[in-house]
Formats: C-alpha cells, sequence, structure tokens
C-alpha cells in the first residue's frame, strides 16, 4: 500500500491531524504496511485535499499554532474501497538486521551479539506496543493478532538460535 491510501484508510476511522496519522505509523501498529514520515504524509494529504478524497478545516488551539483536521469524502472512500479490492501485491520483507545476519561471519562477534540484542529488545518494544492496541473492529484484531504472533515466533527464534552466536569463532568454523 502506498501512503495515500493508507493515509484514507486511517481516515476511515474518523478525522486527524497530519501528526496524529504519523504517531499512528509510529505507535499504532501501522508501520507494518509503509514506511511514512512527516515528508511523505503531509504531501500525500495534500494531493488528496486537491483531488477532493479528503478536507481540510483550520481549528485553532490555545498558545499554539492552529492545526489542519483532515476529514475523508464520500469520493475518498469510494477511492479507499476500490484501492481495498485491487488485487494484492505480494509482502515484501526488508531487513536490514537479516542483511547484516546473512554476512554475519565478516563481524566481530561481540558485534553480532549486540546487533540481535538489539533485535530482541526491538521486537519486545513493538510486542508490547500491540499488546496495548486498541481492536475495536474484526479487522483490527485480526492484525494486531497477527503481529503478536509474529513478534512471539521472532523473539522465540532470536532467543533459541543467539547462542549459535556465542561460540568462540575458531569453534564455530570447524
Amino acid at each position: 500500500m502506498d501512503v495515500r491510501t493508507i493515509c484514507l484508510g486511517l481516515l476511515t476511522r474518523g478525522d486527524a491531524t497530519g501528526y496524529e496519522i504519523r504517531k499512528l505509523f509510529e505507535d499504532g501498529g501501522y508501520q507494518h504496511f509503509a514506511a511514512a514520515s512527516f515528508g511523505s504524509i503531509y504531501p500525500a494529504l495534500n494531493r488528496l485535499t486537491l483531488e477532493g478524497l479528503v478536507s481540510v478545516r483550520a481549528e485553532a488551539q490555545e498558545k499554539r499554532p492552529g492545526r489542519k483536521v483532515y476529514s475523508l469524502t464520500p469520493a475518498g472512500r469510494e477511492t479507499v474501497t476500490a484501492a481495498l479490492m485491487e488485487p494484492m501485491a505480494e509482502d515484501r520483507h526488508r531487513s536490514p538486521f537479516l542483511f547484516s545476519m546473512l554476512f554475519s561471519h565478516l563481524l566481530p562477534q561481540k558485534h553480532v551479539l549486540g546487533l540481535i540484542d538489539t533485535y530482541i529488545r526491538q521486537s519486545e518494544e513493538k510486542l508490547a506496543q500491540l499488546a496495548e492496541a486498541d481492536a475495536g473492529k474484526p479487522g483490527e484484531a485480526f492484525v494486531i493478532g497477527f503481529g503478536r504472533a509474529t513478534y512471539t515466533a521472532m523473539l522465540s527464534y532470536l532467543r533459541a538460535h543467539r547462542a549459535e552466536f556465542e561460540q568462540p569463532a575458531a569453534a564455530a568454523a570447524e
């Protein structure tokens, strides 16, 4: 999914600011669908507004600059529904961690163990985020459950195989 379609999808849940959409990408479990930064979300929202797929209104805030709140239009709802009806692209998992592990034989043992430990910690944090996620609708519950199962399996694998890299390099080469 592209950032535009994901923004439309998120707006089906209710009105939101660009900042709130960004937080959903960071903390709400949506990082599994696409990478999105403020640099990609705001241009997408601007294009969606120009195309009449979302509307925007300014809201004043006390002691702060005003904020823009985006709402899905009927045309936006039709567009996101049509996008969801398209054939799905195959999932692609891109992982700098797995790339580093592929060539771990070139790295110092201490660095490899640090990579694994960091990945374990990050995966535990993501699992904790999912434990707090609100599963209001059946589809949301499915996605959160899938995420929990994925991170649980990853953590199990990482913990079970970390010891393979604790062996001295000479013994591992034999």
